[in-house]
C-alpha cells in the first residue's frame, strides 16, 4: 500500500477542483494518507476525506491533537522542547515525510513549513507533488535538481529568506518519541 504524506500551507484555505481529482485518485488507488492537524490545508484536506468517508488516515499531531475532523486513528510525536514554534511543529512534519513513501503539498509559494516538507521528502529520495497556487498547478519533483528548478518560478529573495529562517529556526530533532493511539 502506498503512504502519501499530504501536507501544505495554512493560507490554504480551499481545495480547488484540480485538488479535489487528486485526492479523488488517492483515495480511489486506496492509498493510505498521513495528514497534520493544522488549520488550512491540512484542515481541508481532513474536511475532504471526511465528507467521503475515506477511512484511511492517520492524523500527525503533538501531545494535543488541534484538529481531527474524520476522528481517524493519531500518531503523537513528543518532543523534548515545550516552545510551541516552528521547529516544535516542524518534528510532527519530519515524522510524516519518514514515514511516508511519497508526498502531496499545497503551497502557496511563501510558507517556510511547506518548504521545508517538500526539502525533507526530497532529501529523503522521495517523489513529491507540488501544488503551486499561484500559478494553479501541479509539478512532479524526483530529486535536488527538479526541486531547485521549481523554485526559479518563485520570488527568489521569498525562497532565501524562507530557507534562511528554516535553518536559524531548526533545533536537531533528534530526540523525538513517537507513539500511535487509536
Amino acid at each position: 500500500m502506498t503512504t502519501v504524506f499530504i501536507g501544505g500551507s495554512r493560507a490554504i484555505s480551499r481545495l480547488n477542483t484540480a485538488i479535489r481529482e487528486r485526492l479523488d485518485d488517492l483515495m480511489h488507488r486506496r492509498c493510505a494518507i498521513f495528514v497534520g492537524d493544522a488549520n488550512g490545508a491540512d484542515k481541508m484536506v481532513q474536511q475532504y476525506l471526511a465528507e467521503r468517508d475515506y477511512r484511511d488516515v492517520v492524523v500527525y499531531c503533538m501531545s494535543r491533537c488541534r484538529s481531527n475532523v474524520g476522528g481517524w486513528p493519531v500518531k503523537r510525536i513528543e518532543s523534548d522542547s515545550k516552545a510551541k514554534d516552528f521547529a516544535y511543529y516542524a518534528a510532527k512534519d519530519l515524522a510524516m515525510a519518514k514515514d511516508a513513501k511519497c508526498g502531496v503539498m499545497l503551497w502557496d509559494g511563501t510558507s517556510r513549513g511547506t518548504l521545508n516538507n517538500i526539502q525533507n521528502l526530497i532529501g529523503s529520495g522521495k517523489k513529491v507533488l507540488v501544488y503551486l497556487s499561484t500559478s494553479r498547478s501541479f509539478t512532479k519533483l524526483i530529486g535536488q535538481a527538479d526541486l531547485d528548478q521549481f523554485l526559479q518560478q518563485c520570488d527568489p529573495r521569498t525562497i532565501a529568506e524562507a530557507r534562511d529562517r528554516i535553518i536559524r529556526k531548526l533545533a536537531p530533532v533528534d530526540q523525538l518519541t513517537f507513539t500511535s493511539h487509536s
